[in-house]
């Protein structure tokens, strides 16, 4: 009975009539702006313990992701900029609310990591997933790999995460300037001339295949937004990533 019911909810979506959708819509992105803008600082780390303390927002925009999605009201996702700008903005929001629902860990790192991303679970538009799931099922098979430089699991290794909700309108170039910011810190990109080395952020590893669609090897990837020059022919090595939890309070434990 219990995988019944289970199976149930995974392939039954709730269906909101467009126009209480699109008023949700716009409620909901103002939720999430107000948290990015509060809680955020222009590193882009969280004050997690002050949003504990103040969750409204952050919730109010949960609880919208649960009913609507692109899936569930395709209509007001019309666009594939739309889809993609909701989803980049979902996953970084259920992210941020699985550290409080988590009880605020201070890493991701060993076994940790597997109930983060995979046991826990989240209702997106009526579809019950973990956010590995929703990752590598439903974002990564729209095309766009710049969203490694823009989805945000909370961890310090991952993309600074701005102080702003990603939105259909201004997509692109959003994307475009997270790709440029993430090689633009040493923590990401590291040129090392005496060894004819670059070093790169670990999501370069993670995520190959999506970078390679669109160029021969990783520098000629990463070349294209980079600020220094670095040639073709050098080797490529990874920066170990960082799972520590990017809380801004976490150099006072």
């Amino acid at each position: 009975m219990k995988a019944l019911i289970f199976a149930t909810i995974l392939s039954v979506a709730i269906l909101v009539p467009p126009a209480i959708a699109q008023e949700r819509e716009t409620d909901a992105l103002a939720h999430w702006t107000r948290v990015l803008r509060v809680f955020v600082n222009n590193q882009g780390e969280v004050d997690f313990r002050g949003l504990a303390k103040d969750p409204a927002d952050l919730k109010a925009f949960v609880d919208f992701i649960a009913k609507v999605s692109p899936e569930s009201n395709p209509a007001l996702f019309p666009t594939m900029e739309s889809r993609l700008a909701y989803h980049i903005n979902a996953y970084n929001a259920l992210a941020m609310y699985n550290v409080i629902d988590s009880g605020m860990p201070t890493s991701l790192s060993g076994l940790r990591k597997v109930g983060f991303f995979v046991f826990k679970q989240f209702s997106i538009g009526g579809r019950t997933m973990s956010l590995y799931a929703y990752e590598n099922e439903v974002i990564r098979p729209l095309g766009d790999e710049r969203v490694h430089f823009a989805l945000n699991c909370m961890a310090v290794g991952c993309p600074r995460l701005p102080k702003t909700p990603f939105t259909a309108s201004e997509l692109d170039d959003q994307l475009d300037r997270e790709a440029r910011r993430f090689f633009a810190e040493p923590r990401n990109l590291q040129r090392v001339p005496e060894t004819k080395t670059v070093r790169l952020s670990e999501i370069l590893k993670f995520y190959r295949e999506d970078f390679l669609r669109r160029s021969p090897n990783l520098i000629a990837y990463v070349i294209q937004y980079a600020r220094e020059k670095i040639p073709e022919d050098y080797a490529v090595e990874f920066i170990g990533y960082d799972w520590t939890i990017n809380d801004q309070n976490r150099t006072e434990r």
